[in-house]
């Protein structure tokens, strides 16, 4: 049922965004320009410096237009996530239960927000400048990792998208802790993580894991060792990682959804 239901919801909600063109148009440009003042931040500070964390700032910019890419899809597929305190509160969680489909693909389609569009291109763009302005050494494995790096790490973020806002089943006002999570990790994937220190480059890197979707891929592509000595075969398991953290994000909403009391709204 839901491979029929869920296009066609999909569908409504595009044609009732694409109704106002003028208004959708400055909606994208409104959200490019966000992603693109994060990239201003960077050319400000190279401004200042040479290098940050041992990468000059093609490098770094590469890993910022992988990671922006990545996190533009996935907040396209998983933001409206951030509804879900509102869906707890209300009720309208329980309507969802009532149905017979999945309660996370329900909230997914719920209100596809197709303006964060001007996110993606932004990060596309600046992913084609960077790929063109390094060296590296084209081949079809190199050239099919530039293509699958930003959709894995879409999928990795989007598997911490919905572990961080499950917490909301037990902690309804928790969204700001989610938030803490999911554009945290867009902000620790757009630098090296070599210019973090102690657990937080650990538990960003590989707890969450926010390594996997620009930092390896991107070493993999400049055919550069790990300064902090990682094996190089890192930088190519990116895929493999998104499915495990898709797996384990889906026995955690799971696990949350049959635990799930309601708040008697």
């Amino acid at each position: 049922m839901g491979d029929r239901v869920y296009p066609k919801l999909v569908g409504a909600r595009l044609r009732g965004q694409m109704t106002y063109r003028v208004s959708f148009a400055l909606e994208c440009l409104g959200q490019g320009f966000a992603q693109a003042s994060e990239l201003v931040v960077i050319l400000a500070l190279f401004g200042q410096v040479d290098s940050l964390g041992g990468f000059s700032r093609s490098e770094v910019i590469l890993m910022y237009a992988i990671a922006s890419t990545a996190f533009g899809i996935a907040d396209l597929v998983a933001g409206q996530l951030n509804e879900l305190p509102d869906y707890i509160r209300t009720g309208k969680f329980d309507v969802l239960l009532l149905r017979p489909l999945g309660t996370l693909p329900q909230i997914v389609v719920s209100d596809v927000r197709l303006r964060r569009v001007g996110r993606v291109a932004i990060g596309v763009v600046v992913m084609v400048h960077a790929l063109g302005h390094n060296d590296i050494a084209w081949s079809p494995w190199t050239a099919l990792l530039a293509v699958v790096a930003p959709l894995a790490g879409a999928v990795i973020f989007s598997a911490v998208w919905v572990v961080a806002c499950a917490v909301c089943f037990w902690l309804v006002e928790a969204q700001e802790l989610a938030n803490t999570v999911t554009y945290g990790s867009n902000a620790f994937t757009s630098n090296p993580i070599t210019v973090y220190q102690g657990w937080l480059r650990r538990f960003m890197a590989f707890v969450v894991p926010g390594a996997f979707v620009a930092y390896y891929p991107a070493l993999a592509l400049l055919d550069r060792p790990d300064p902090l000595g990682g094996p190089a075969f890192l930088g190519w398991v990116s895929p493999l990682v998104a499915l495990a953290a898709a797996g384990v994000a889906g026995l955690v909403w799971r696990f949350a959804v049959r635990h799930y009391r309601g708040t008697g709204s």
